[in-house]
């Protein structure tokens, strides 16, 4: 029986990176986890690798596409998990965008794209999961993902630093609107992590003219780095399974920093 054992739980951006870390982390554990993402055909394909985990310990898998945008797919997608699961104990608010533009080029449609799904669908996240959760009348757990760039801005990611402000500011929220009903609200921030997502902003930034060569944004994103080395998935996950945990259930309202000492707030 692992910690998480008897556990059900929702991790959207699930099809890749690090939200698909936290699922499989969350299940080498013990707990049902249903794997979402707006990428519906890849979420599947994970959330089926996924059974080989499940199939050791027992613990069910599902799976859903969702814009985390669209109230309604966020609905939908609860439902699925509870009508497999029976109930909803964890939400991992992690799906997460990044466009960078330089300051002065950022548009309205920019900030907007990137505001709407690290803001707006994390907002919209916990307050459907809180929904569920107080009509079951357990509690529960809310999970957000933020970043480094929560605690400082970077000119040529505004609009993600600003939505990473935001996720902080809306755990905070839900920290103490939720606490009555037994709901804890917390969230991490990870710094450099080797995923496909930072492959295309390292891309992007080449374009934009805030790099020369491939690699070059994280080395220097990461020449800081106290423990010596970017992240990978899994130096996440030992984390946000704490915080999936009963070992968590007195910790509400704060961030984790995960950055290998990068930042020292």
């Amino acid at each position: 029986m692992g910690r998480l054992s008897g556990r059900s739980c929702i991790v959207t951006g699930a099809a890749r990176g690090i939200g698909r870390a936290i699922g499989e982390a969350l299940l080498s554990e013990g707990a049902d986890v249903c794997f979402a993402d707006i990428n519906g055909e890849q979420v599947e394909r994970v959330a089926a690798d996924s059974h080989t985990i499940s199939n050791t310990n027992g613990a069910k898998v599902t799976w859903a596409k969702v814009d985390v945008t669209d109230r309604h797919q966020v609905q939908d997608m609860i439902g699925k998990a509870v009508s497999v699961f029976g109930k909803l104990d964890v939400k991992f608010n992690n799906a997460g965008v990044n466009k960078p533009m330089n300051f002065l080029d950022v548009t309205e449609d920019n900030w907007n794209f990137i505001m709407g799904v690290n803001g707006l669908g994390c907002m919209i996240g916990m307050q459907e999961a809180a929904k569920q959760m107080i009509s079951q009348g357990t509690g529960g757990k809310i999970v957000n993902t933020a970043s480094i760039a929560s605690r400082q801005g970077f000119g040529n990611v505004a609009p993600y630093c600003a939505s990473k402000w935001a996720v902080v500011s809306l755990t905070q929220s839900g920290a103490r609107d939720l606490a009555p009903h037994n709901i804890t609200v917390t969230g991490f921030a990870p710094g450099v992590v080797a995923t496909e997502m930072w492959e295309q902003v390292d891309q992007d930034l080449m374009e934009i003219g805030a790099s020369e060569r491939p690699g070059q944004a994280m080395e220097e994103f990461s020449a800081e780095i106290l423990k010596g080395r970017v992240a990978k998935p899994d130096d996440i996950t030992g984390t946000t399974n704490f915080l999936a945990s009963k070992d968590s259930d007195y910790m509400t309202g704060q961030i984790v920093m995960i950055d290998g000492g990068m930042t020292l707030v």
